[in-house]
């Protein structure tokens, strides 16, 4: 573990905000006895006053701060009272932890040291979630930039003189043609439907966005 780290602490009601008050306090004793504990060296506490656990990691003053800090300091290791403080809401903890690790930073809650890395049900069930999303915005920008390069290559073939499918993307006419072959059992043949499905899922469509139609797959495979 790396013997040096930052304290981040959170109060979420302006109630609770002040030297009167023992929000902060108790989170500091918490975070300063696990530190004093495991031979960590605080060098820096940040601190969101009145600030929602709800709220976005990137909108919060204090925690901006710390990863401004952090990122020139050398520390490596961010210490929480508990992970109600790092964020209310599952979701927005998993994502905060996800960054945070992706960055080799290590969040720790000092209540439960091994919070972020248990497997609890409702867990996986966001991390599943959340990368699913990921994969279909990622399917998403492969799916826009396709239609724009093919929508790119048409304009320019317009201005040239219609150019050929080989000309214009020829890996997808090298895929039409190896899709045509006869099965070497059967000696069959996809039809030029199922060949337009096949390269529409990967990813090989017109400059509208729709699969390729009878005709024009029959042009990519007989020239």
């Amino acid at each position: 573990m790396n013997h040096t780290a930052v304290a981040y602490y959170r109060t979420s009601s302006a109630t609770n905000v002040g030297s009167d008050k023992d929000s902060l306090k108790r989170q500091r004793e918490a975070v300063t006895n696990y530190a004093e504990a495991n031979g960590i060296k605080i060098v820096r506490e940040f601190y969101d006053a009145a600030v929602s656990g709800a709220d976005p990691l990137e909108e919060r003053e204090g925690f901006s701060d710390l990863m401004a800090y952090i990122a020139s300091n050398g520390a490596r290791t961010i210490l929480v009272e508990n992970a109600s403080r790092f964020a209310r809401d599952l979701t927005v903890q998993l994502v905060g932890h996800s960054t945070l690790k992706k960055l080799n930073y290590e969040l720790i809650c000092v209540d439960a040291p091994n919070h972020f890395i248990e497997d609890t049900p409702t867990a996986e069930m966001v991390r599943s979630v959340l990368g699913a999303i990921a994969q279909f915005e990622k399917a998403q920008l492969v799916s826009k930039l396709k239609v724009a390069r093919q929508r790119k290559r048409e304009a320019n073939g317009k201005c040239e003189g219609r150019k050929s499918y080989l000309e214009l993307n020829p890996e997808m006419v090298r895929e039409a043609k190896r899709l045509r072959r006869k099965n070497p059992k059967s000696g069959k043949q996809r039809s030029l439907r199922k060949i337009a499905s096949e390269l529409f899922e990967m990813g090989h469509m017109t400059a509208t966005g729709r699969p390729y139609n009878a005709s024009q797959i029959r042009d990519m495979v007989t020239r």
